[in-house]
């Protein structure tokens, strides 16, 4: 420490320079760090050499309640989590291996939910686990959390009693006991093969309160009677069940081979709710492919894997 008149060494607690005789100013603690959140707001970090760790806690997108009581909110932008309240004897169901983190009191139970050998063989053709994890709250309120496994958005679907929502197979990522989940299948052969989510997608029933991972952003419309949209295959997200879900082929010739959008679009018919997502992921991992090198591997596939993956191909589409 030195003086700012004469340069002399002062002791840190001195009030004035022995030297020249200037009065020293009191020093000011450092100003915490900050972190400006996605919506603008700045959090203070108040991280000092020596103290306590503090970090901003993330920005909250969504608070609600289930028919159940289940509280809930959502948290992040980009990489989201749900995080559910439970009374005691609340239950809420995931399929497995989604669950992120959870309090000491909460309890997980693996079974089928009453679907028996029918309900693991669905949900074995539609890509899900064979088996679905119940949380249940024991001896007072518990937190259990879910994270989506993707950059985009964790939507809440509210349904009231006996109401349904289609969406994308692999979507589902937890909802409260009274929420019915089953697998949807498409009738019309070509929006099987050609529809860019293959004859399985995701029937969602309430009453309760279920969500599920969307990706990128979303955007939604709402169609009257007979209004058509077309949209590139991948980007239907969900939907409401009265809307009719078909594919048609691109016209003209030069649009098929110069037009890079494929030979087909999905056509989505009302009336009905549809929501549209910005950043599938089956177009990002083709991003992605073109820089991830092409020499051989450092570990060949299984026969059983090869297997696996040819049927999984085969059911898929």
């Amino acid at each position: 420490m030195q003086c700012p008149n004469c340069g002399a060494a002062l002791s840190p607690s001195a009030k004035f320079c022995s030297h020249c005789g200037t009065r020293i100013a009191a020093q000011q603690p450092a100003a915490p760090l900050s972190h400006a959140g996605a919506m603008g707001e700045t959090y203070a970090y108040g991280n000092q050499m020596g103290q306590r760790l503090d970090l901003p806690d993330p920005a909250v997108t969504m608070r609600g309640r289930g028919v159940t009581g289940m509280e809930y909110q959502i948290v992040g932008t980009t990489l989201q989590a749900v995080i559910l309240e439970l009374d005691p004897g609340e239950t809420v169901y995931s399929e497995s291996g989604a669950m992120s983190w959870m309090s000491g009191n909460i309890q997980m139970a693996t079974n089928t939910r009453g679907g028996g050998l029918g309900g693991m063989f669905k949900r074995a053709i539609s890509g899900e686990s064979l088996f679905l994890n119940e949380f249940t709250s024991v001896g007072g309120k518990g937190v259990v959390a879910f994270a989506s496994d993707f950059p985009g958005k964790i939507v809440p679907v509210a349904l009231a009693e006996g109401q349904m929502m289609i969406v994308q197979k692999q979507a589902f990522l937890c909802a409260e006991k009274t929420v019915g989940l089953d697998i949807h299948f498409r009738k019309r052969m070509g929006a099987g093969f050609f529809g860019g989510e293959g004859f399985i997608m995701q029937k969602l029933t309430g009453p309760g309160i279920a969500f599920v991972c969307l990706d990128g952003e979303i955007v939604e419309y709402t169609l009257d009677a007979g209004q058509v949209l077309k949209v590139d295959t991948g980007h239907v997200a969900m939907y409401e069940p009265t809307v009719e879900f078909d594919i048609e082929m691109v016209k003209g010739f030069k649009n098929i081979l110069l037009g890079g959008e494929g030979l087909f679009l999905t056509t989505l018919r009302g009336p009905g709710r549809v929501w549209l997502q910005t950043m599938p992921t089956t177009n990002l991992a083709k991003a992605v492919a073109g820089y991830l090198p092409t020499g051989g591997s450092s570990r060949s596939s299984s026969s059983g894997d090869v297997l696996g993956d040819v049927i999984g191909g085969l059911l898929d589409r």
